[in-house]
C-alpha cells in the first residue's frame, strides 16, 4: 500500500479530467483528495485506490500555479514531498514544490512514448479517435441525460425532466395524476444532474414500504447504484474504520425517514451530508401547520434548508387542500411562501391570466372584449403579439397558430406556483388504455365457512386471505379445497395462449399456489415475491417476458412494486386488498401509458364472505375498477370504519347496501371538490406541447442512429468481447479467452443481455438499454481517454494518394476546459478533437486522408522495427510535431471565441428573460438570478483559460 502523506500531489487513474489531487487528510483506512481545478473532494480506500503518484524526473517540462514553465534538473524528497530544481524559460534557476504544481497538469506524454519505441496495437489509436470525437458531440447534445434511462419516450415526462434539470439547484413540487410517472420525472431529473455534473451527491427519502421500489427503479432504468441506509448499514460503515459519519462513504443514498426517528444522531450526520439533491416520496404525509408541524415535517425542513435542490413527490393539490399545498411550497422556499393567506390572496389573482389562457386555446380568433381583457394583462411591448389574432387581421392559420402559442407560452409564464409546482392529469394524457372487470363467485370452502365462523374477532384484512388462516390451523394443502385455485388451473388449460398476471397479498400464497399449480398440471409458473433477490426476480420477469416463456406470472403485494407488465393485459386478482391505493397499484401494473389492450381484470372470489362484500364495495360504491378513483385514499379514510364493520359483521346485504349508497354520495362530492379545485394554469404549463414533441423527435432520432452501434463494434473487437446476435437488436456481450477480470468496467464477469433498441429493452427486463449514456459505454470511453493505451502507435501502410516512403506524423489534439461539474462548461465546449496529419515537408493532409483509411492496409511497425526509423528521423518527427502543436494552437483560439459568444448570449437572454418575468412572477428567486449571473461569470473565466493538449500521436510510413 502507497504512503500517503498531506502536501503530495496524485492523479485519479478513472477521472484523469480532474487534473492533479492533492492530499489533504489521511484518516483510517481512507485518504481525502482535493482537486481544485474542478473544486472537487473525492474519499479513496487507501488500499487499491485507482491513484497514481505525480513525480517528474530530470528532462520533464512542468508547469506552476502561475503559469510558468520549469526544465526539471534535479528531483529532491523532503517528508514525502518533491521540490523540482531547474531552470525556467528566462534561464533563471528556480525550485518548485510539488504543492505549487498547476493544478491542470495532465500525465500524458504520447510524444515521449514514441520516442522511446513504446507503441499499441494501430486499433486502439482509432478507438481512441472516435471515443473523443463521439464523447465531444456527446457532451454538447442539448438532450443530454435524457437518452441513456430504460424508459418510453412520454412527452409530458421529458419536458418536466428538461425544464427542471436544466435550472440551477431546482427546487420544485411533482404533483402527476396517479399512473402518470412521477416517480420517473425525479429519477429523470437526477439521472440528468448527474450526467451533467450537476449533481455528484444525492440524498432519496421514502416510506419504508417502497426503499425496495426504488432502489429497482433507480437501478433497472436509470443505472443509478444507490445503497441503502438503514441503523446496521451506518453502524457497519463506522465500525470499518470509514469516517464517523456513514453519509460521507457513499454518494447516492436511499433511506426511510424511520432511519432519523430511531436514531437522533442519523439526522446531525445526513445534515452534514453535504448533499446536492434532496428527493422525498409521498411528501403529502409530512403533516404541517403553523402551530404544530409534524416531526417528519420538521426532518425534512432541516435537510431541505441544506441541499441546493430539492424535489418533492407528492398527491395532487386538490387532494391536499390550498393548506396543504402551501405546507409542500413553504419547504421549497419558506422566504417566498411565508404567510398561508398571502398565498391565497395571490392565488385568487391568476383567475384573469387562467381565463386569458382559456379562450386563446378555444378560439382561432380574439373578439375586441377578449383582446382588452388581455391588454390589461399583457405589457405594452407584449402587447404586438395579439395582431394576428384579432379579428380584424388578415394572418394566414399558421400565423395566428405561432402567435398564439406564444402569447399562451408569455401568460403561462405568468404563473408564480406554475414555475415551481408541474401537475398533469389522465385527461390530458393520451394513451392509457380502458379496464374491463370480469368477476367469478366461487363456493366458499367448508373448511373456510367453519373457520370464519370461529374466527369472528379475527382482524378484517386476515379474513381476506382465508387460505393464510386456514394454513396456519394446520391446513397447509388449503390449495386442494380453495376453489380458486382450480379456477385459475381452468383458465391456464383453457385459454393456452394468454399471459396472465396473477397478484396475492402474501409471498407464502404465492410459492404455495406455484406448487399447486405444478403438482396439479405440470405447467410451470414464473414467481415475483419479496424473498427472492433481485437477479432472481429478474429472471422471473424475463421468462415471463419471453413470448415462448411463462404464461402465468404469480405475484406478491410487495414483490410486485415497481415492476409493469404491461406486454400482458390480463390480471387475475387472487384477493383484494382493503386499501383502494393498494388495488390501483396492482392494477397499475398493466394499466400504464403505451398498453395497447383493454385490461381485463379477473376477480375469482369466495361468496359469501369479506372478498364478496369488498368486491362490491369496490365496484358498486367506489368504481375502482373502472379507473383511477381520485380522492380514494381521502374516501377509504373516512369511510374504514364502517367498512370493517361491514366486513367483520357479514350482517347481510342491508348494511352492504347502505354502505355502498354513502360511498358513492362521498365520491360524488370529493371528485365535484377536486373537480372545482383544479387549476387549469398548472395543467397547461405542465407540459407545453410544442417543446415536448420536439424532445421526443431528437431523442427519437437519437434510438435511430447507428453511430452507437459502430462505435461499439469497434470497442468490443479492441477489448476481444465476444459478441452474439440476439434477432435484429439484442446482443449477448461475453468477456473472451483474453479479457482480464475487470478490464472493461461495467461488463460482469459472465456477460450481459442488452440491446439497442429502447422497445425491446422495455419488452424484456434482463435486456440492457445500450446508449451513450449506459455505465458500459460511458466508463469505457473515460477508461480510453484517460489511459495511456493508443496514445502512441506506428504503422507502415499503402494508401492511393501517397507516394512510397513517405514519412508522415498525425496527432490528436484535445481542445479542453477544466471546470467545476455544476457549471456544465460542455454545453459550451465539450472535449474537442483537432486532427493533425502531416507529411515530411509539413503539408497538411487531415482533409484529405480520414484516420480509418490508414488503417486499411496497415502493418504495426513494432519496437525493433520502429527504433531504427525514430532515430533517423528523430528531429524531423520533433518538428513535425511543434508544427502541430502550432496549427492547433491557431485552432484554439476560434473554437473559444465561439464557445464564449454562445455562452453570453444564452446566459444574457436566459437572465433578462427571467428578470422580465420576476416583474409578474414572484415564483421567480432572486437566488436563481444571481446563481446564473455567477456561472455566467464562472464559465467566462474558465472557458478563457481552455487549452490545447496533445492526446496521441501516429508515426506512418508509406509503403
Amino acid at each position: 500500500m502507497p504512503l500517503f502523506l498531506p502536501g503530495q500531489r496524485w492523479i485519479s487513474d478513472s477521472e484523469s479530467e480532474l487534473g492533479l489531487g492533492s492530499i489533504v487528510k489521511c484518516e483510517g483506512r481512507t485518504v481525502t483528495i482535493h482537486f481544485p481545478a474542478v473544486g472537487e473532494n473525492r474519499v479513496y480506500a487507501q488500499q487499491g485506490a485507482p491513484l497514481t503518484r505525480v513525480a517528474f524526473t530530470a528532462g520533464d517540462w512542468v508547469e506552476s500555479r502561475d503559469g510558468g514553465t520549469l526544465l526539471v534538473k534535479r528531483v529532491v524528497e523532503e517528508n514525502g514531498c518533491l521540490t523540482y530544481l531547474g531552470e525556467d524559460q528566462a534561464g533563471e534557476q528556480r525550485a518548485l514544490k510539488e504543492t505549487d504544481l498547476s493544478d491542470s497538469l495532465r500525465i500524458d506524454q504520447p510524444q515521449q512514448r514514441l520516442s522511446g519505441g513504446q507503441v499499441d496495437p494501430p486499433h486502439w489509436f482509432n478507438l481512441r479517435y472516435h471515443t473523443l470525437r463521439q464523447l465531444g458531440r456527446h457532451l454538447q447534445s442539448p438532450i443530454l441525460g435524457l437518452g441513456g434511462p430504460r424508459i418510453d419516450l412520454i412527452p409530458h415526462q421529458l419536458y418536466i425532466a428538461h425544464e427542471v434539470a436544466n435550472r440551477p439547484n431546482p427546487r420544485v413540487l411533482l404533483t402527476d395524476e396517479v399512473g402518470l410517472g412521477k416517480t420517473i420525472e425525479a429519477c429523470l431529473i437526477l439521472h440528468h444532474q448527474i450526467m451533467t455534473g450537476r449533481t455528484s451527491r444525492a440524498l432519496i427519502l421514502v416510506p419504508d414500504p417502497l426503499v425496495h421500489q426504488w432502489l429497482v427503479e433507480l437501478m433497472r432504468r436509470f443505472n443509478l447504484r444507490f445503497r441503502i441506509f438503514d441503523e446496521e448499514t451506518c453502524q457497519a460503515i463506522q465500525d470499518s474504520g470509514q469516517g464517523d459519519n456513514p453519509f460521507h462513504a457513499e454518494q447516492l443514498v436511499l433511506c426511510s425517514l424511520d432511519l432519523f426517528h430511531h436514531n437522533a444522531q442519523r439526522l446531525s450526520q445526513a445534515l452534514d451530508g453535504g448533499w446536492d439533491m434532496l428527493i422525498v416520496d409521498e411528501a403529502h404525509h409530512l403533516t404541517w401547520s403553523a402551530e404544530d408541524p409534524s416531526a417528519e415535517y420538521l426532518l425534512v425542513e432541516a435537510l431541505a434548508l441544506k441541499t441546493p435542490g430539492v424535489l418533492l413527490l407528492t398527491a395532487t393539490p386538490e387532494q391536499l387542500g390550498q393548506a396543504g399545498h402551501f405546507a409542500r411550497l413553504r419547504l421549497l422556499d419558506p422566504d417566498r411562501y411565508y404567510d398561508l393567506q398571502a398565498f391565497q390572496e395571490e392565488e385568487r389573482h391568476y383567475q384573469p391570466v387562467a381565463d386569458a389562457v382559456e379562450q386563446l386555446l378555444h378560439h382561432n380568433r380574439v373578439s375586441p372584449e377578449g383582446a382588452q381583457q388581455l391588454r390589461d394583462i399583457l405589457d405594452e411591448s407584449e402587447q404586438q403579439l395579439l395582431q394576428p389574432l384579432l379579428e380584424a387581421s388578415d394572418a394566414d392559420a399558421a400565423q395566428r397558430d405561432a402567435a398564439r402559442e406564444t402569447l399562451i407560452g408569455t401568460l403561462l409564464d405568468r404563473h408564480g406556483t406554475g414555475r415551481v409546482l408541474f401537475r398533469n392529469t389522465r385527461a390530458g394524457v393520451s394513451g392509457f388504455p380502458a379496464r374491463e372487470l370480469h368477476s367469478y363467485p366461487l363456493p366458499l370452502p367448508r373448511g373456510y365457512e367453519d373457520m370464519l365462523g370461529r374466527q369472528r374477532d379475527a382482524p378484517a384484512e386476515l379474513s381476506l386471505t382465508p387460505e393464510r388462516l386456514y394454513a396456519y390451523r394446520g391446513h397447509p394443502s388449503w390449495w386442494r379445497e380453495d376453489p380458486r385455485v382450480g379456477w385459475v388451473i381452468e383458465q391456464l388449460r383453457q385459454q393456452v395462449s394468454r399471459k396472465y398476471l396473477l397478484i396475492c397479498a402474501h409471498a407464502e400464497t404465492a410459492i404455495e399456489l406455484q406448487e399447486a399449480i405444478r403438482v396439479q398440471t405440470g405447467i410451470g409458473a414464473a414467481l415475483f415475491h419479496e424473498r427472492m433477490s433481485i437477479i432472481e426476480r429478474d429472471r422471473s420477469a424475463a421468462w415471463f417476458a419471453d413470448p415462448q416463456g411463462a404464461r402465468l406470472m404469480i405475484c406478491s403485494e410487495i414483490g410486485s412494486e415497481g415492476r409493469n407488465f404491461q406486454f400482458a393485459h390480463h390480471l387475475i386478482l387472487f384477493d383484494l386488498p382493503l386499501d383502494p391505493d393498494l388495488l390501483e397499484q396492482r392494477i397499475g401494473r398493466l394499466d400504464r401509458i403505451g398498453q395497447k389492450e383493454t385490461v381485463q381484470i379477473h376477480l375469482p372470489y369466495l361468496d359469501p364472505g369479506p372478498q364478496s362484500i369488498l368486491l362490491h364495495w369496490y365496484r358498486d360504491g367506489l368504481d375502482a375498477f373502472s379507473h383511477p378513483v381520485p380522492g380514494a385514499h381521502q374516501l377509504f379514510r373516512q369511510l374504514s370504519p364502517r367498512l370493517w364493520e361491514t366486513l367483520e359483521s357479514g350482517d347481510g346485504e342491508r348494511d352492504l347496501d347502505r354502505l355502498l349508497e354513502e360511498t358513492r354520495q362521498l365520491r360524488t362530492a370529493t371528485q365535484q371538490r377536486l373537480q372545482q379545485g383544479r387549476d387549469h394554469l398548472l395543467e397547461l404549463g405542465a407540459c407545453r406541447e410544442p417543446s415536448a414533441s420536439w424532445l421526443v423527435g431528437e431523442l427519437q432520432a437519437q434510438d435511430r442512429s447507428q453511430h452507437l452501434r459502430h462505435y461499439l463494434e469497434q470497442l468490443f473487437n479492441s477489448y476481444n468481447i465476444d459478441t452474439e446476435e440476439l434477432g435484429e437488436a439484442g446482443i449477448i456481450l461475453r468477456p473472451g479467452e483474453q479479457v482480464i477480470a475487470g478490464q472493461l468496467p461495467g461488463l460482469p464477469a459472465e456477460g450481459m443481455t442488452a440491446t439497442y433498441s429502447r422497445s425491446d429493452a422495455l419488452a424484456h427486463e434482463e435486456r440492457q438499454l445500450l446508449t451513450w449514456e449506459h455505465p458500459l459505454v460511458s466508463n469505457a470511453m473515460e477508461q480510453i481517454i484517460g489511459q495511456q493505451t493508443g496514445n502512441s502507435a506506428a504503422i507502415a501502410c499503402r494508401h492511393a494518394k501517397l507516394k512510397s516512403g513517405q514519412l508522415l506524423l498525425e496527432s490528436l489534439f484535445v481542445v479542453e476546459c477544466l471546470a467545476p461539474g455544476k457549471l456544465h462548461v460542455g454545453r459550451f465546449l465539450p472535449p474537442t478533437l483537432i486532427r493533425i496529419l502531416l507529411d515530411a515537408n509539413g503539408k497538411r493532409w487531415d482533409q484529405m486522408i480520414e484516420c480509418d483509411e490508414l488503417l486499411e492496409n496497415a502493418q504495426t511497425l513494432d519496437t525493433p522495427t520502429l527504433m531504427p526509423v525514430i532515430e533517423t528521423y528523430r528531429g524531423q518527427v520533433r518538428d513535425l510535431l511543434k508544427q502541430a502543436e502550432t496549427a492547433a494552437h491557431h485552432n484554439v483560439e476560434p473554437l473559444k471565441t465561439s464557445a464564449v459568444n454562445n455562452m453570453m448570449q444564452h446566459y444574457t437572454e436566459e437572465i433578462q428573460r427571467m428578470t422580465a418575468l420576476k416583474k409578474h412572477n414572484p415564483g421567480i428567486r432572486e437566488e436563481e438570478i444571481r446563481l446564473m449571473q455567477d456561472q455566467g461569470m464562472a464559465l467566462h473565466q474558465h472557458l478563457q483559460s481552455a487549452r490545447v493538449r496533445l492526446d496521441a500521436v501516429r508515426l506512418i510510413v508509406s509503403l
